[in-house]
């Protein structure tokens, strides 16, 4: 799984790259059915904008968006958010299999 994050009008710390990193360990059950992962933080007038592409082996293709005052909660909310639609595209695919 190859992950690609961004800042927009944020620079990304090291801390906030282990900080994802770290949260990323929840969808690791999946690493072997995305290939590309590329998160988008926009910090904002009031507050920060957590963007994300997700990218499928099988071809699919996946946008989630989440705003939050505080960075580090929007993160957990959007890795959340993430491992939702990652365990719902999973169970689709194991459904065809």
């Amino acid at each position: 799984m190859n992950v690609e994050i961004k800042g927009i009008h944020y620079n990304v710390s090291d801390a906030t790259r282990e900080f994802i990193d770290k949260k990323l360990e929840h969808i690791s059950f999946a690493k072997d059915h995305i290939i590309d992962l590329l998160l988008t933080i926009t910090k904002e007038k009031h507050g920060y904008k957590v963007d994300g592409n997700i990218h499928f082996r099988w071809g699919k293709s996946s946008h989630l968006s989440l705003e939050s005052i505080e960075l580090y909660e929007g993160i957990e909310n959007f890795i959340h958010k993430l491992e939702l639609k990652v365990r719902k595209e999973k169970e689709k695919i194991s459904d065809h299999s």
